[in-house]
């Protein structure tokens, strides 16, 4: 099956299990190494439309350093909480996997089985 993308670290075992996960459906996605090809503001901006979030506040995890670095908190504007992702990948959370115009967040790993086809 095509068409699908995982914004993947292959340090985190969630990450690791949705990927295989896919694979195990027959699925290749295309692998975005974020940490190392950091996502661009609209690219996260198109993300927080397909996960269906409110806020992009709801894709960062807070219990990194960097939401601290970032001067985040939980009031932050969704303009602030864009640019502390594109300077602080390590905030996003992952994974995520996109297909067509929806994605999900592999967590737990099978909420990726609400994207096959």
């Amino acid at each position: 099956m095509a068409g699908y993308t995982i914004y993947h670290n292959p340090r985190c075992s969630k990450s690791r299990q949705t990927l295989a996960l896919l694979e195990e459906k027959g699925i290749s996605p295309d692998v975005i190494l974020y940490l190392q090809t950091p996502p661009d503001a609209a690219t996260l901006k198109r993300l927080v439309q397909q996960l269906g979030l409110t806020h992009p506040l709801e894709m960062v995890r807070n219990k990194e350093a960097e939401y601290r670095s970032a001067g985040l908190q939980a009031d932050s504007s969704a303009a602030d909480v864009i640019d502390a992702m594109v300077q602080y990948p390590k905030l996003i959370e992952r994974p995520i996997v996109v297909h067509g115009k929806r994605a999900v967040f592999g967590r737990p790993p099978e909420n990726v089985l609400t994207l096959l086809d």
